[in-house]
């Protein structure tokens, strides 16, 4: 059995239709079945009805973006730098293997010659920097509580998208956005990445952190380029003309925009689809 927390999200679901189709039982556990934000309830369960296994993809990210995290600091705070602390205390206690979805949003930009940031590499985008929003600096403090934590995979996942069309999918917001902010950055294939993260529990791939990225990165104008070559959007995409104008006109906190390279997880033999041909699978599968 497989224990689930955050499984109503995006992320979550997408695992529960990976569980479902794989036949692997999997529980998700919603807050009013059981507060798993509290560490005695979680560590009396786990004891109890031990998992083989859990992931915990809760987290705070704001509606309908991260703008709104700036506005909720106390929930952002308790979702995505406290909830993986009580986690770990639970999991430790009880002897539970499990994995943490993070996000590779506490980085920005990438390394020297455009080459991206590595497991080893520091967070540049974090409040210790204090160059962030909120919401990447909650994600950072969340990582600093699960440093050293055992028996624990830490998986970086970095703006999902997938062929279901949802307000979450970043192909679904470049289709519905008025104005895009032209940038680079790397993507995450949302049923791969699901994929290959349990593959890493499956296959007894060393814990640690992982960047569950697609091999390469993009612009946004290359993106809206796919989707205008697969037909399943032909708006006129319209850009704002830099990143100051985005900020003045549209945002309310600076956004992370980043490259990040995911050969840790090929090298554990869980290398995933080029970019590109990610980005075109999805659009060729689109449904509404």
């Amino acid at each position: 059995m497989i224990f689930l927390l955050g499984g109503r999200g995006y992320v979550g679901r997408a695992y529960q239709r990976f569980f479902q189709q794989q036949g692997l039982a999997c529980r998700s556990l919603s807050r009013t079945e059981v507060d798993y934000t509290n560490r005695e309830v979680l560590t009396e369960l786990l004891r109890e009805q031990p998992p083989e296994f859990l992931i915990n993809c809760a987290g705070y990210t704001g509606q309908p973006n991260v703008d709104a995290c700036e506005q909720h600091k106390a929930d952002c705070l308790l979702g995505n730098a406290v909830l993986p602390g009580l986690v770990r205390d639970a999991c430790e206690a009880a002897g539970v293997a499990w994995g943490h979805i993070s996000s590779g949003c506490i980085y920005n930009g990438s390394k020297p010659g455009g080459a991206g940031f590595t497991e080893e590499d520091e967070p540049n985008f974090t409040f210790r920097h204090n160059n962030c929003s909120f919401y990447s600096g909650s994600k950072a403090l969340g990582e600093e509580v699960l440093a050293g934590a055992r028996q624990c995979y830490l998986w970086r996942i970095r703006i999902p998208f997938d062929n279901l069309d949802h307000p979450r999918n970043y192909l679904t917001k470049l289709m519905r956005y008025e104005r895009l902010l032209e940038a680079r950055n790397s993507l995450s294939d949302l049923n791969e990445c699901v994929a290959a993260t349990w593959q890493c529990w499956s296959k007894r791939a060393p814990f640690g952190i992982y960047h569950v990225t697609q091999p390469g990165s993009v612009t946004t104008r290359e993106v809206v380029e796919l989707i205008k070559e697969s037909g399943v959007c032909r708006k006129e995409f319209r850009f704002f003309t830099s990143e100051v104008e985005f900020m003045r006109l549209a945002a309310k906190t600076p956004r992370s925009n980043c490259v990040l390279d995911s050969g840790k997880l090929a090298r554990a033999g869980l290398a995933l689809t080029e970019i590109r041909d990610a980005i075109r699978r999805a659009l060729r599968r689109w449904q509404q």
